[in-house]
């Protein structure tokens, strides 16, 4: 009997334990779980006007560009330039060895003195019909020959003064005074830099919106401080037929020496066509292989509670060109859609937000980011 009233016992406590644990489950399955809210910034879709513009990356080259070489053998006994100077044209460069040449033409100034002398009195005696006509035009030939041997003594002084073809800015000295030069050996690099070229390549499909004259806008990291506006100067009249790009050149002016030949800088070609854009920043668009999206954000009731909470839903969108921070979309979205800017990549469709632009970035058309 005492056996039975234990184990009456023992399953009513089972019972009790049983009965409290199946309500406490059961209060937990019917309780709403409390999901934090994501804190994300937004911004309102805008219409804006964009100029429309061709870009491309271009490669500075100068309007004049040399290496100055010697053209004939000689020793160098004058140096008359200091390397990264800028000079004008006919500045003397360096000063070659002209001694013996420098002989030579005293003696051939001699020798055309004498053939001129002779040449005057064959003509006085010419006149007397003293000497034949052909004692006269010997002479005369020998005056000119003497003139002319002299002369190519007096251009082989001057090539040895080697000057400046055009004005620019030297590079770095690569002879040394007393140095034996041969000809075509490089003395220096000579640039003309103000103004300056820009080089670059645009699709055949383009061709026919670009014209001489357009503006064009250079931009990158030769250029931390804004930008520099030149002009189109030059289109190739062929087309790559390996790339089927053709070849344009622009114009800018580069007074204060920023820009030098072989750098790189980014190119946009502004046309004369003006378009009303939708724009979004571009951090708010999940980039991804099988379509971009961007979560908008709607009003919508809690199922259980009824209140009013911002809630997501993610849209597919098509996108146009980019400029600055901002990019244009051309299908998927309207004017005074409200989307996540930041936060993005924590979201899911149907996510609850709550909305802090506090420490939202500010995009700009224009951005100039600090160094770092």
């Amino acid at each position: 009997m005492k056996r039975f009233i234990i184990i009456l016992g023992l399953l009513g406590i089972i019972a009790v334990i049983g009965g409290i644990k199946f309500l406490q489950i059961n209060t937990l399955i019917h309780m709403k779980a409390v999901v934090p809210l994501e804190s994300v910034s937004t911004t309102a879709v805008k219409q804006e006007t964009w100029q429309q513009a061709i870009t491309s990356v271009g490669s500075l080259s100068a309007v004049q560009g040399v290496t100055v070489s010697a053209e004939l053998d000689g020793k160098i006994v004058e140096i008359a330039f200091e390397a990264g100077s800028s000079v004008k044209a006919g500045d003397v460069l360096v000063r070659q060895d002209t001694s013996a040449e420098a002989a030579q033409l005293r003696s051939a100034e001699a020798t055309v003195d004498l053939t001129r002398v002779n040449l005057e009195r064959t003509r006085e005696l010419l006149a007397k019909a003293t000497v034949s006509q052909a004692q006269f035009d010997a002479d005369a030939a020998n005056a000119k020959q003497a003139e002319a041997a002299a002369d190519n003594i007096r251009a082989t002084i001057a090539k040895k003064t080697i000057k400046a073809p055009f004005s620019g800015k030297l590079g770095i000295r690569l002879v040394n005074l007393g140095q034996n030069l041969k000809a075509g050996d490089a003395l220096v690099s000579l640039q003309a830099l103000d103004p300056i070229f820009v080089d670059f390549y645009v699709p055949q499909d383009q061709l026919r919106q670009l014209a001489v004259g357009l503006p064009v806008r250079l931009t990158g990291d030769a250029i931390a401080d804004g930008h520099v506006d030149g002009k189109v100067t030059a289109i190739n009249p062929d087309v790559d037929s390996a790339t089927r790009n053709v070849r344009v050149q622009a114009t800018v002016q580069n007074a204060e020496g920023r820009l030098h030949p072989g750098m790189y800088v980014d190119v946009a070609v502004e046309l004369p066509v003006i378009n009303k854009v939708l724009t979004i920043p571009s951090t708010a668009v999940l980039y991804a292989p099988y379509g971009n999206t961007v979560y908008v954000v709607d009003e919508a009731a809690d199922p259980a509670t009824h209140e009013k909470q911002l809630v997501v839903r993610q849209q597919v969108v098509r996108l146009g060109v980019q400029k600055g921070d901002f990019v244009a979309v051309t299908a998927g979205l309207k004017e005074g859609d409200t989307i996540v800017t930041s936060g993005v990549f924590r979201l899911r469709p149907g996510s609850a937000v709550k909305v802090n632009n506090a420490l939202s970035p500010e995009a700009q058309l224009a951005p100039k980011p600090k160094d770092s």
